[in-house]
């Protein structure tokens, strides 16, 4: 006997449409199993972990700066995977990007110019956008596979960041902490109003995927990459070139995340350091898939999976469990939306297979 996936006639609109909140349902239940197993009361857990962060003005200020930068990196990321170009080194071209974006406020940290901010993003997306450029080219030139090239790319990336921090650009009246200068007031991304930390990178966020859906939905860019995401050979008769829909895309997915850590690094820290993120570029994969790859639903889930890292601070102050369960919440929320995207696509059949001896006597 086997397991095997049969695709179906045509996949419900209905259930297309509920899948992402019944993983997150679903995902909710086993995350109360899972602090019922730790010794916790499941229901003051969760209240913890979703309400809790949301009862104060400066937690939606937090929230708005974590869900920024998830947001920005998955829209590009669903140009990228509706065009069937698979970028999982976010990660590395949001580091990039903070690193070029402040070449300006740590190298030239005595000029003070209205000029150094735009200047700061322009040069956080090329970083971004080149870095991103390295698996396009290998796939576009000599096919070789997207996925292992840009996930390997992240660890070069993060790599070089922490060389950065504690050799050339440490701060050198820093007393020896590995970080860079803090940059000039006129380098740090402003907030977006008096009662928080909230910055601009939200607001970069929200129109990037407002121009994002825009885009895919009334121009013809949107069209050639819909066309050849869903088949490279109907993209080809119409005369789409698939070797330009890698460029495009993997150039466009690298310039939003080189945005977002150049938004980061200059609204949130005001400086480098070894760690800039806490693994914003691979749970944008998650955000990307959980508002099914549609710049619009993205929001909603960059603020759900921005809620899942305030819940964690919460309850591993709270209730004194690890952090790791941050990490248990996203990668629960994962493997429920691709499981119920599956279903939703193939009905599961079990083939019993004859035995071997019957067959060779039947030969």
């Amino acid at each position: 006997m086997r397991i095997e996936l049969e695709k179906r006639p045509g996949g419900s609109r209905l259930f297309s449409f509920v899948s992402p909140l019944l993983a997150l349902l679903l995902t909710v239940v086993c995350g109360g199993v899972m602090f019922a197993l730790l010794g916790k009361d499941p229901v003051s857990a969760l209240y913890s972990f979703f309400i809790e962060p949301l009862q104060e003005v400066w937690s939606l200020h937090e929230l708005a700066i974590k869900a920024g930068p998830l947001i920005l990196i998955a829209v590009g990321l669903s140009v990228c995977y509706r065009s069937n170009n698979w970028n999982i080194g976010a990660e590395g071209q949001f580091t990039m990007g903070a690193i070029a974006g402040s070449f300006l406020p740590i190298v030239f940290y005595e000029w003070h110019s209205p000029l150094i901010l735009p200047l700061m993003l322009v040069m956080g997306m090329l970083g971004g956008a080149l870095y991103a450029g390295i698996p396009a080219l290998l796939k576009a030139h000599f096919n070789t596979n997207e996925i292992l090239t840009s996930l390997m790319l992240v660890y070069i990336a993060q790599l070089f960041l922490d060389w950065l921090s504690r050799g050339m650009w440490r701060d050198p009246q820093g007393y020896n902490f590995p970080q860079s200068r803090n940059f000039v007031p006129e380098a740090i991304l402003p907030e977006v109003l008096s009662s928080g930390r909230a910055h601009w990178g939200f607001v970069f966020a929200i129109v990037a995927a407002v121009l994002v859906w825009f885009m895919m939905r009334f121009t013809l860019k949107g069209f050639q990459i819909t066309v050849l995401g869903q088949s490279e050979r109907a993209g080809r008769f119409a005369g789409f070139s698939s070797r330009g829909m890698i460029w495009f895309s993997m150039l466009f997915s690298g310039a939003l995340a080189g945005l977002a850590g150049i938004s980061e690094v200059s609204g949130s820290i005001n400086h480098l350091q070894p760690s800039i993120s806490p693994g914003y570029g691979f749970t944008a994969i998650i955000v990307a898939f959980l508002g099914r790859l549609n710049p619009l639903g993205i929001i909603a889930s960059g603020l759900v999976l921005a809620l899942t890292y305030l819940g964690g601070e919460a309850v591993q102050l709270s209730l004194e469990v690890s952090d790791k369960v941050t990490r248990v919440f996203q990668g629960l929320l994962l493997f429920f939306v691709l499981s119920c995207d599956t279903l939703i696509h193939y009905r599961i059949r079990l083939v019993f297979d004859r035995l071997k001896g019957e067959s060779d006597g039947a030969a």
